[in-house]
């Protein structure tokens, strides 16, 4: 194994974890733009109004994807185990 194998996985890696995550980041990023919308409108700011349905969306997110987020994680760890597997 050389650096450009172990950058590639560290790649790979990196790209999965964004990837896998991407579902509940945005879920949390449209919540929290109609949260601050809401409050702009309403002009209710109070910081805490946001955390609750933020937590919500993104448990509701997760388990909705949670069978892609799977299938990326599996996907990149038969990735990693065939390279061990021949040798890099």
């Amino acid at each position: 194994m050389n650096e450009a194998d172990a950058l590639d996985i560290v790649r790979e890696a990196i790209w999965t974890v964004i990837v896998a995550a991407s579902p509940a980041i945005i879920s949390a990023m449209l919540v929290g733009v109609a949260i601050s919308l809401l409050q702009a409108l309403t002009q209710v700011q109070e910081l805490t109004l946001t955390f609750i349905p933020k937590i919500l969306a993104i448990l509701i997110a997760s388990s909705v994807s949670a069978p892609f987020i799977g299938a990326t994680i599996y996907r990149f760890a038969e990735q990693v185990y065939a390279r061990i597997e021949q040798g890099f």
